[in-house]
């Protein structure tokens, strides 16, 4: 299970960690999560050629029987010796409705690895010193009890640091939560892949703590999100793809920094048959990266994900807008699905007071 607030990097964890297990001969099997469907990790995650599983609608604690029947998935479909699950990043209460009910149910089934909690290192650096990383107060008390509930804390993004940067940073993160396991990784280096893998397929430290949870403070940490699911196919003649997510997300990204509005994530995947480009937004237009290339052709597909601290109704307003404008000279656009959503109160299907 790796968990972690929106724009942490999981997808991307999971996806070098994939392709490091499998060149190792292993079998992985992959189970996404989100709220709604069309969800650009499941996309992402495909491109690795193991099977993936994606809970949708809900969060795995809230359709624990969905999130087992994904387990049984794909382990059935690839044999897996290693299923991999993203959780939703704005879950936290994993150990107690999650890890617990793994432990004493399915004990005969899965060996069971440590909860490990990815964390971006300079939004992780900003919550240790009492701000909230630009997120609504209780958005950020939701990153805070994802750390406090976490048998491993995983720094993600560790090339952003020098190395005596990242050093004090681990050492301020075991002052505040030492009881968890201080380690770091680099998506894009594969520097660090090794070593936690090494720890998180050996360790028997599971699921250690059950954390108090106000579940007030974290449905209110959820709402204060509009969240947007999308997919578009596009259409023109001789489209550089590559230069259109580029515009789409720069556009994007100075819109909502004249908003001053926190951002969770924004992510986007467009595929042109086996070539796609991703791009994620995190925070500010500082933050905006982009990663491959779709090449040129005439047809293309769309995948949007946004997570933005404005109502679902602002956010589907802003997306179209953006949207109209990159494509309205010489690109044409068909809606397959577009939902905008603010999450609902979370209801746990379990919620175990002790550990298993």
């Amino acid at each position: 299970m790796v968990g972690g607030f929106l724009g942490a990097g999981k997808t991307t964890l999971l996806y070098e960690t994939t392709n490091h297990l499998m060149k190792e001969g292993k079998k992985v099997g992959l189970i996404t999560n989100d709220q709604a469907s069309e969800l650009v990790d499941t996309a992402v995650l495909l491109q690795t050629h193991a099977k993936v599983a994606e809970v949708s609608g809900s969060c795995f604690c809230c359709n624990f029987n969905g999130f087992i029947d994904s387990i049984k998935k794909v382990s059935s479909e690839s044999n897996a010796d290693i299923i991999i699950a993203e959780p939703v990043g704005s879950c936290t209460d994993l150990s107690a409705t999650i890890m617990q009910p793994l432990k004493e149910q399915l004990n005969k089934q899965l060996i069971n690895s440590p909860l490990t909690v990815l964390a971006d290192p300079i939004r992780l650096a900003d919550i240790l010193d009492g701000r909230t990383a630009g997120l609504h107060p209780s958005a950020a008390y939701i990153f805070q009890k994802q750390l406090e509930e976490s048998d491993i804390i995983l720094i993600s993004k560790s090339d952003l640091l020098q190395k005596d940067e990242l050093e004090f940073l681990k050492e301020k993160v075991k002052l505040h939560y030492p009881n968890s396991q201080v380690l770091s990784v680099s998506s894009k280096t594969g520097e660090g892949i090794a070593d936690w893998l090494k720890v998180v397929l050996s360790s028997t430290k599971i699921g250690q703590r059950i954390v108090e949870v106000d579940y007030d403070t974290y449905a209110e940490g959820e709402a204060v999100l509009g969240w947007l699911n999308s997919s578009v196919s596009l259409k023109g003649e001789q489209i550089n793809w590559d230069t259109v997510v580029s515009i789409f997300l720069k556009e994007l990204s100075q819109k909502i920094d004249a908003m001053k509005v926190g951002v969770g994530h924004i992510k986007i995947i467009l595929e042109n048959g086996t070539n796609y480009v991703i791009g994620n937004i995190t925070g500010t237009a500082e933050t905006l990266s982009i990663r491959g290339t779709a090449g040129i052709s005439n047809e293309a597909q769309i995948i949007i994900n946004a997570r933005v601290g404005i109502s679902p109704q602002e956010l589907d307003k802003l997306i179209k807008e953006i949207l109209e404008t990159v494509t309205k000279n010489n690109i044409t656009s068909k809606i397959n699905a577009w939902k905008c959503l603010s999450p609902g109160y979370p209801n746990p299907t379990f919620r175990y007071d002790k550990v298993v």
